[in-house]
Order: structure tokens, then sequence, then C-alpha cells
């Protein structure tokens, strides 16, 4: 009966080693994996019986108790994509979708995401990523959902300011009155600056400036009659005049303005301000040095902008630390779009794999803790990187020369046995 037993313990020793030998082939078989995270046979001592007459007992073998997760964090690659996000800590992405003809929730620690063909950040499997949507200003505030980050446009914005700094100089000849028909000569100084209406259209203006006395001066911005209400294309239109003074320091003391800004279609009139410097005898009192300045040198201009854009198309988009997704638009603005959650576990090496580089919970695992990155503990995000596999290569071929091994021992053992049985038997001839 021992002799039998031999054989049986035999049994689970190579049943034992060849699930080593499974467990390091399917890690080797991922070195290469993003995300994946490698397992480690545990086996136990299989039931032992007791001895007649003896207080000692006799093993019954091995079996394997579990295949254990190792969680721990792989080494991070660039790979300069936007959507490949790396998970640094704790946590997995959050993807919901069908995988094996189960629609879920699963959990991945590989961030090989893209933009499907309707705007949506998923996986390479088409699985959506899960986060916080935003509103058209860019606040996060949505409920967990699928994240839409294309098509997405930037809304145009009127400009209302459009500011100058210049020199003008005291020693140009006197001009005027200024004649919008004949702007060039009846004026010392002209520049031009692009703004734009309440539905996005560009106006191209041009702002002149005219010497009318000692210390005094005129403005006007010209636009052609084509994108204005009542204009004339080709001639000139005046929307916008005003005033200046200057003293004997050069500095601006007082200015004024008027604005007749009607673009065709779009809000009418539009208000404009001209930012020319802050006049000494304003309210509050400025410097007066801070726009356009009266000194004895060349007039010229040194810059003029507005706060105006026109409608942008998304270009592309870039992840920070916090899973926030931005977008940047082809006018020059950036606005959140969502921003990635991500999920944390009591016991993550307790999550059940499915394949596909995903997990699923489990009663063991606990239930997850969805927020954003880098809260309560979380992963923060890498955007731009992956997350290799863990696999230690040479440890890996450590453990499966130590499996080989074994198994030739148990092979031997069986070997043992059945010769002793054969010898056994010999003994009836």
């Amino acid at each position: 009966m021992s002799l039998i037993s031999a054989l049986n313990t035999g049994t689970t020793g190579l049943e034992s080693s060849s699930m080593e030998l499974s467990v390091i082939g399917d890690n080797i078989a991922n070195a290469n994996t993003i995300g994946f995270k490698s397992g480690r046979a545990a086996f136990e001592d299989e039931l032992s019986q007791s001895v007649v007459g003896s207080a000692g007992q006799v093993g019954m073998g091995s079996r394997l108790q579990a295949v254990q997760q190792i969680v721990t964090q792989g080494a991070l690659s660039t790979t300069g994509v936007a959507t490949d996000l790396a998970l640094q800590g704790p946590g997995y992405f959050i993807v919901n979708g069908v995988h094996d003809g189960q629609t879920a929730s699963y959990y991945t620690r590989a961030g090989q995401f893209t933009v499907d063909n309707s705007g949506y950040l998923v996986n390479l499997d088409g699985l959506d990523v899960q986060g916080y949507s935003a509103d058209p200003t860019g606040v996060v505030g949505g409920p967990l959902g699928n994240l839409l980050v294309r098509p997405a446009t930037s809304a145009p914005l009127a400009t209302s300011t459009i500011n100058a700094r210049a020199n003008l100089s005291p020693s140009d000849p006197l001009k005027g009155p200024f004649d919008p028909l004949n702007p060039t000569a009846t004026s010392n100084m002209a520049t031009a600056v692009q703004v734009y209406d309440s539905l996005g259209a560009a106006h191209s203006m041009q702002v002149f400036f005219t010497r009318t006395a000692s210390g005094a001066w005129d403005w006007n911005a010209l636009e052609d009659g084509a994108g204005l209400t009542g204009g004339t294309a080709g001639t000139m239109t005046s929307v916008a005049s005003g005033t200046m003074t200057f003293d004997t320091q050069g500095r601006l003391t007082a200015m004024t303005q008027a604005s007749t800004f009607n673009p065709i279609g779009a809000v009418n009139p539009q208000p404009l301000t001209f930012d020319f410097g802050d006049p000494t005898g304003g309210t509050p009192a400025g410097t007066g040095l801070k726009g356009i300045t009266q000194f004895a040198s060349a007039s010229a201009n040194t810059f003029i902008g507005q706060n105006g854009y026109g409608a942008g198309s998304l270009s592309s988009v870039q992840v920070d630390t916090k899973g926030n997704v931005s977008g940047v638009f082809s006018n020059g603005q950036t606005r959140i779009l969502g921003q990635v959650a991500v999920a944390s576990f009591t016991a993550d090496d307790q999550l059940a794999r499915v394949g596909g580089n995903l997990f699923q919970s489990t009663p063991t695992s606990g239930q997850p803790s969805v927020g954003t990155a880098g809260s309560g503990g979380r992963a923060t995000i890498l955007s731009g990187s992956l997350e290799q596999s863990n696999v230690d290569l040479a440890g890996q071929f450590v453990r499966m020369i130590a499996a080989q091994r074994a198994f030739e021992a148990n092979s031997k053992t069986i070997t043992t046995a059945d010769q002793l049985l054969q010898e056994l038997i010999n003994l009836k001839r």
C-alpha cells in the first residue's frame, strides 16, 4: 500500500512542477505585454495519513494552492503618443464594454488608448475608457462615463478690447482733418490689427494717428465696408475714433473714444474699447507711460493686440498627471474636455484575470474605490508613456530550472516505486 502511495505522491509532484512551468511560461510569454502583472504559483501539501502505531503522519504529496498576482510597478517607457497613459503607483484604468460576450466594467494597467471614429477615448479592443466629463467651459463635474474628446470645437470670443503701445513723435508735421477716403495723406502713422465679431469672423482694421496740434492727436480705426452692415466693399469705413493729449513730458494725459462697429450678421453694435494707456487725468490717475507716449523719437508702433479669437477645431489632446484631458484647438485655445478615472482595490492581487490585459473584481479583491488620479492614494498618470510588464526574465529562468529539477526528481520517485513494485511481484516466481 505504501508503494502505491509513493506513486501517487510522485504524480502530485509532477502535476505541481508542470503547473509551475505553466505559470513561468505564461510570465515569459507576456514579458513584452504592456501592463502585464506576473503570476507566482503557490503550493500546499496534500492531506496526510496517520501511521498505525506512530504519532507521525505521512504526506500525500503537493497541490496547487493559488496563482498569486504580483502587482509590483513595471518599468515606464516613453512613447511620445499623448493618448498612451501609464499609472505611477497603485490603481487601474477603468474600461467598459463587451469582452468575450460579456458587457461589464473591467480594470487594466495597459494604457494604450486611442480615439475612435465617434470621438471617444478607447483601448485597442474598443472598450470605452471611463472618466468624468467637463462642461463647455472646461469645468469637470460630470458623472462617471465614456470620455468624449472628439469632435470638439472652441467657440469664438468677440473682441472687446484692443491694446496698443507706441510712441508718437512731437516733431511730426501737423495734418488734418483726417479723411477716411485718403487716410495715408491725412495721418502721421498707422498700424493694423485683426479683430473678431461674435460669430468668429475676422475683421482687418487699420488704426491711423494724426497730429492736429502741439501735444494733441486724433486717432481713427477703419475697415473695408465689405464686412460692415451698410458698408460698401472697397470703401474704408470708420468704426472707431477719438483724441489723445500729451503733456510736456510726453505722458498721455487724456483720451476720448467712440465706437460704431457693426459687423454683418453678428452682434450690432459690437462694443470695442481701445486701451492706449493710463492717462494721468484718468480715474484713478495713471502714469501716462504704460501705453502710447509722445517722446522725442520717431513715431513707431511697438505692440498692438486684442482679446478675441475665432472658432477653433481640435488639433491635439494632452493629459496631465491628474488625468485631465485637455484639447488644444486651432485658434490657440486650450480647454479641459474631461478627466480619466482611476480605481483602487484593497486587495488588487486578488483580481481575476479575464484576458485582453483586463481584470475583474472579485469578493476577495473588494469593490473598487473610484476617483481621480493622485487622490486618495491612487496613482498619478504619465502621458506619452506606457507601463511595461513587471516580469523579471532572469528570475523566471531560475524558477524554470528549479521546476525542471523538481519534475525530474518526482519522476525519479515514480520510477523507484515502480522498480520496488516489480521486485515485489518477482517474489511470487
